[in-house]
């Protein structure tokens, strides 16, 4: 078995925690490959097996076979993470060294145990649908999809602007507001929550469309289909605007014509069999706890 781990930085209060991933790894045989600028980090703090291998990007999948790609860090880490693995169909298995993670649903402590139930195949692979956004001018690249969420913001003012929303080409409705969310399923437990949109759980088959801190009270989110194409045309008083893409974001003006859809190709998360996503929104949200029956 031969995996990646991967993070972007090293903090020194997760050396020991990190020590435990190599140990157990080297203990059940598996091959390791580091994220080149990550190991570089990595020499000197801790106990590296004999043999590990280097891992540059996205082109690395065209010459080694790799089992899974193991993240260090949180959600934010995993979305980092896909813009190696695109459609390698490779699965995540995401380690959480932060505090809230939906995504990164394994905890430091049972770094040992997840890797023993890795080996034995002990787990479940999940697909995640993704976004593709899709612009008349140049923007992003070539990595044009998101895991969580595409959003459209204001920038330069404290202006609200205004966003002319369609649906497959079908007039929505012109959002005054600082700006829109379109979230997946796996992004309505992120950005999109924070503004009052609905958790939807993976694989429902749905997207959901949030805007944030509307003008007008009555406007609420919507789900929608992930079959569907979602255009917009923004206008403000200013003359630059942002689009994120997960953590990725560029400026943008009144003359992008923007569109989303659902991506060609998803990502594959590894589910433990112990822990489900009503284990993790339940305890990451602190569902049927009370403080008061703590004293």
């Amino acid at each position: 078995m031969q995996v990646v781990v991967y993070s972007k930085v090293l903090k020194e209060k997760d050396i020991p925690h990190i020590q435990h991933l190599f140990d157990a790894l080297h203990e059940e045989g598996i091959h390791a490959y580091v994220y080149a600028p990550y190991l570089e980090q990595l020499k000197g703090e801790i106990r590296l097996p004999a043999q590990v291998g280097t891992f540059g990007g996205y082109l690395d999948f065209t010459t080694h076979k790799f089992d899974f790609f193991i993240t260090l860090g949180g959600d934010g880490t995993i979305l980092a993470a896909t813009t190696h693995i695109r459609d390698s169909k490779v699965p995540i298995l995401g380690i959480n060294l932060g505090r809230l993670g939906f995504l990164a649903s394994i905890e430091k402590k049972r770094i040992h145990d997840a890797i023993k139930l890795l080996k034995r195949g002990m787990y479940s692979i999940q697909e995640r649908s993704m976004l593709y956004l899709e612009s008349n001018l140049p923007i992003f690249g070539e990595i044009r999809f998101a895991l969580n969420d595409i959003t459209l913001l204001k920038r330069d003012t404290s202006s609200m602007i205004t966003i002319h929303t369609f649906i497959n080409g079908a007039y929505l409705n012109s959002y005054w507001a600082d700006g829109i969310i379109v979230a997946t399923p796996t992004g309505s437990t992120g950005y999109s929550l924070s503004c009052g949109g609905p958790i939807i759980f993976p694989n429902s088959g749905n997207f959901v469309l949030t805007p944030v801190a509307p003008h007008n009270l009555n406007v609420r989110p919507i789900v929608i289909s992930e079959s569907s194409v979602i255009s917009f045309e923004i206008e403000g008083r200013a003359e630059n605007f942002l689009c994120t893409l997960d953590s990725r974001f560029e400026t943008i003006t009144a003359a992008h014509q923007l569109a989303v859809r659902k991506n060609d190709f998803g990502i594959r998360l590894v589910q433990l069999h112990d822990v489900s996503f009503m284990d993790t929104i339940r305890q990451k949200l602190a569902w049927g706890s009370d403080t008061r029956n703590d004293e």
